[in-house]
C-alpha cells in the first residue's frame, strides 16, 4: 500500500470529521455526516494498523476516532442524580445483599471478644503475659482514657478515619484469600479482649464500656461489613452460583465490594467524628452512648430497610423502552 497516496486520498475526510467532532452544535445533516465519516475513519484506522508502519499516523487517527465516537454516543457528565442513585440505591442494595455475611462476622467477633474479655478479667495473670503488669497498671490508671485526649480532636479524627479505612481496605482486598480476613479479625478481637479484660479486672468496667460504646458500635460494624463483604468475594471463588462461572461470580462480588468500600469511607468518617468529638467530652455516659447508638441504628436502618427496598427494586426487570441510535446531537 502506498501510504502517502492513501493519506492524501482521505485527509480531507479526516479533517472534516475533526471539525464536526469539535463543533458545539450540529444540525440533522451534519449529524448524519458525522456518523458516516466516523465509520469510514474507523475502517481507515483498521487498514492502517494492519499495513502501515507509521505509529504517529495510527496514533493520530486513533484519537480522532475515539473523539468522534464520544461525540456520537455522548460524554458522561457528573450529576447529583448519580450521587443520589449511589446513596439511595447502589450502596444500600450492596450492603443488604451481603448482610448474612457481615452479620455472621459480627456474631462471631462479638462471641470471641466477649469470651476473651471474660477470660482475661477472670484470670488477671494473663494480662501480664499479654502486655506486662506495668503496662496493665498504666492502662487502667490513665492510658485507656488518655488515648482519647492525647491529640487535638481534628487530628485524632483524621488519624482514626485513615486507620479504620486501612483495616477495612485490607479486609476487602484480601477477602478472596479468606485466611487474611480471619487473621485481621483475630488481631482486633484479641486487642479488644485483652484491654477490656484488664479494665474489668481492675474494677474499671464503667470506664471501658463508657468510652468504647459511643463510637465502637458504628466503627466495629464498619469493620464487620468490610470483612463480610471480603469473605463473600472469596466464597464466590470457592462456590460460585450455578448460573455463573467462577470468574463471573468473583467479578460481580468484586464490583459490589467496590461500592461498599466507597460507602465505608463515609461510615468511618462518621465514626471518627464520634470518637474524637463525642467519646471524650464530659457528658453523662448515657448521653454519649445514646448519640453513638442513634448513629448505629441509623446505619442499620439504612443497610437493612432501605437496602431491602433498593435490592428488590434493582432485581425487578425494567420495562422495555424504545431506544434509537444515533442520538439527536443537534441539541447538545
Amino acid at each position: 500500500m502506498d501510504l502517502d497516496a492513501y493519506v492524501a486520498e482521505h485527509t480531507a475526510e479526516w479533517r472534516r470529521l475533526a471539525r464536526l467532532t469539535g463543533r458545539r452544535r450540529l444540525d440533522a445533516t451534519e449529524v448524519d455526516e458525522l456518523v458516516v465519516l466516523y465509520q469510514r475513519a474507523a475502517t481507515h484506522l483498521s487498514v492502517l494498523r494492519s499495513r502501515s508502519p507509521d505509529p504517529a499516523l495510527v496514533n493520530h487517527l486513533s484519537h480522532l476516532v475515539l473523539a468522534a465516537r464520544a461525540r456520537i454516543t455522548g460524554r458522561p457528565r457528573p450529576s447529583w442524580a448519580a450521587v443520589r442513585r449511589f446513596l439511595l440505591a447502589d450502596l444500600p442494595a450492596a450492603l443488604y445483599r451481603a448482610w448474612p455475611w457481615w452479620c455472621a462476622v459480627a456474631t462471631g467477633f462479638s462471641a470471641l471478644s466477649g469470651f476473651l474479655i471474660w477470660f482475661v478479667a477472670g484470670h488477671p495473670e494473663t494480662a501480664a503475659a499479654f502486655i506486662g503488669e506495668d503496662a496493665a497498671a498504666d492502662l487502667v490508671d490513665s492510658g485507656f482514657a488518655g488515648y482519647y485526649t492525647e491529640f487535638t480532636a481534628p487530628t485524632f479524627a483524621f488519624h482514626l478515619w485513615t486507620h479504620n479505612a486501612w483495616i477495612a481496605a485490607q479486609c476487602l482486598a484480601s477477602g478472596v484469600l479468606i485466611v487474611p480476613v480471619f487473621w485481621l479479625l483475630w488481631q482486633n478481637a484479641l486487642n479488644l479482649g485483652v484491654v477490656g479484660g484488664v479494665m474489668i479486672s481492675y474494677g474499671r468496667a464503667d470506664v471501658f464500656f463508657g468510652l468504647i460504646t459511643p463510637h465502637g458500635l458504628l466503627e466495629l460494624t464498619g469493620i464487620f461489613v468490610a470483612a463480610g463483604v471480603g469473605l463473600r468475594t472469596g466464597w464466590a471463588w470457592i462456590a460460585p452460583p450455578a448460573h455463573l462461572s467462577r470468574g463471573r461470580a468473583v467479578a460481580e462480588a468484586g464490583r459490589s465490594a467496590i461500592v461498599v468500600a466507597t460507602g465505608l469511607v463515609g461510615l468511618f468518617a462518621v465514626s471518627a467524628l464520634l470518637e474524637a468529638f463525642v467519646t471524650p467530652v464530659p457528658l453523662p455516659v448515657a448521653v454519649r452512648v445514646a448519640v453513638g447508638a442513634a448513629a448505629w441504628l441509623a446505619f442499620l436502618a439504612y443497610a437493612l430497610l432501605l437496602g431491602r427496598h433498593a435490592a428488590s427494586t434493582a432485581d425487578t426487570p425494567a420495562p422495555a423502552t424504545d431506544q434509537s441510535w444515533p442520538r439527536d446531537l443537534s441539541r447538545r
